[in-house]
């Protein structure tokens, strides 16, 4: 028999793969409001190549939730860029994570800009900025990005922000540890087994994390 998808699974399955982050019921209400729009947008524009619902709580949610928890030096207040949006990812769950951040989607896609503000109405701490990311013209506490080419986003330090937080893999991390501009600290593997690492890392002549 088919699982239903309702809020009861959606909760269920965050709880199941990260029990290590707590989320209240209005937390939860507001993840799932997000699925909900994700999987109909989805239909119409692509905003996700994942389809399977337990994959999409895992890959999406659960991680960018993890990764919204081991953030370092981020008291309230906290500005933060999460670059290369697409559909909200780390962004939005940090946002629900952590209301007491500042978080800009930076989307550069206008379909998917018109997503992101459609799914965060009623959102007091998020911005949507359908610009480039070398085009922005404000400056952060952080840089926050998945799916994007690590490189990329090291380019637009120190303009955007001195602190740069990356979900990538353990290859692509042996590759930009390297990197002479950067201090980076000790990453947090994913506990989910794929190799998928929360990496910090602070631009040099910078105080430390």
């Amino acid at each position: 028999m088919p699982v239903e998808i309702n809020i009861d699974w959606f909760a269920s399955r965050l709880q199941e793969h990260l029990p290590s982050v707590t989320l209240s019921a209005d937390q939860v209400n507001a993840l799932y409001a997000h699925y909900e729009h994700l999987t109909r947008w989805n239909s119409k524009i692509n905003l996700t190549s994942i389809h399977s619902p337990d994959e999409m709580v895992v890959r999406h949610y659960c991680e960018s939730l993890f990764f919204g928890a081991h953030l370092p030096d981020a008291p309230a207040g906290t500005r933060i860029a999460d670059i290369g949006s697409g559909p909200g990812f780390p962004g939005v769950p940090m946002t629900v994570l952590r209301p007491d951040w500042q978080v800009t989607l930076v989307e550069s896609h206008q379909r998917k800009a018109v997503f992101l503000r459609e799914t965060t109405r009623g959102f007091a701490n998020v911005f949507v900025v359908a610009e480039r990311a070398g085009q922005v013209n404000q400056h952060f506490d952080w840089l926050v990005a998945r799916a994007v080419t690590p490189e990329d986003i090291l380019a637009l330090i120190p303009k955007l922000a001195s602190r740069v937080g990356l979900l990538i893999g353990a290859t692509d991390f042996e590759r930009v540890r390297r990197h002479v501009g950067f201090v980076w600290s000790e990453p947090i593997r994913a506990p989910w087994g794929d190799r998928r690492l929360c990496v910090f890392g602070v631009s040099r002549g910078t105080s430390g994390m």
